[in-house]
């Protein structure tokens, strides 16, 4: 049994449980020029070497660059892979989300995903997305399904619709400069039991951003634990609450060095007094705050 974090992704009516590393891999970005194809895909490929399975992506990065780079990166590697990938809302209809669905698939040279996402709520009835949703299931072309950028209200309402309830997690944004799901939207899920997966961890997106890499706190207390400033934030964002890990965070990395800290901050433990610290620089919302995007 492995000692690093982990978040289990409970049991559907179509998927057994499957736990996974709390530090995963985002591909927002990837694709753009930013970096060489070649780039990007030895850098997944360099997650996977250091355990971190999780590889999230979606049809709108890149406008499906990003999912080619993906499909490079696990050729001959897909079973080490647990793969993530979303839906446009517009594309999200009973009929279009099979097409959608395998594009993507032709795009990541795979059969299955092992997680599909609805990217954010949109103008297309949730009931219908489930509908396709579930006929991807019974096709096997997708393991399990979830959303993204869901706040409260709608994954109560998700979850009480027919075969909502079988929804494996939510994508939101959340880094220690935007707190705002713990007010409500966090432990709604604590209470589920339900994960979320946190996406911008470095706090790179939001309307709460800060440029928290920088931030001369931040860096002081990173330089006291021996830690990058990257890797106080991944762990701070996958901390346990209550004892119980619910947050898994999926950082982008391309440069080798990075893809390397942030599977080492899998080990790294914050001692009450370091978030304590964070907390009173940081601090934890006190009211409801609209759901932050990126």
């Amino acid at each position: 049994m492995s000692n690093r974090p982990e978040v289990t992704l409970a049991a559907t009516s179509r998927a057994p449980a499957v736990t996974l590393p709390a530090i995963g891999q985002g591909t927002w970005y990837m694709g753009e020029g930013h970096d060489t194809h070649q780039e990007e895909v030895t850098a997944l490929q360099a997650g996977l070497d250091h355990g971190l399975s999780l590889i999230d992506t979606a049809e709108m990065y890149a406008e499906g660059q990003a999912e080619r780079i993906v499909g490079d990166a696990l050729k001959n590697r897909r079973d080490e892979a647990f793969l993530t990938s979303k839906v446009y809302p517009w594309n999200a209809g009973r009929d279009s989300a099979i097409q959608a669905c395998e594009n993507s698939l032709r795009r990541l040279g795979t059969d299955y995903l092992d997680l599909y996402l609805l990217h954010w709520p949109g103008g297309i009835a949730l009931d219908e997305t489930l509908e396709a949703f579930e006929r991807l299931q019974q096709d096997g072309k997708i393991r399990r399904f979830g959303v993204s950028n869901f706040d409260v209200e709608e994954m109560r309402s998700l979850v009480e619709m027919p075969g909502g309830n079988d929804c494996a997690t939510n994508q939101v944004l959340y880094h220690l400069g935007s707190r705002g799901i713990e007010y409500s939207l966090l432990p709604w899920h604590r209470k589920q039991e339900l994960p979320v997966m946190a996406y911008c961890p470095l706090a790179q997106g939001g309307r709460l951003r800060r440029d928290l890499l920088d931030h001369p706190d931040i860096m002081a207390t990173a330089a006291e634990l021996d830690l990058t400033p990257a890797q106080l934030l991944l762990a701070w964002s996958i901390r346990p609450i209550d004892g119980q890990r619910h947050v898994m965070a999926i950082p982008k990395a391309v440069d080798p060095q990075h893809i390397q800290e942030n599977a080492a901050a899998l080990n790294v433990v914050l001692d009450d007094d370091t978030l304590a610290n964070l907390n009173s620089i940081f601090p934890p919302p006190v009211a409801r705050e609209p759901l932050d995007t990126a």
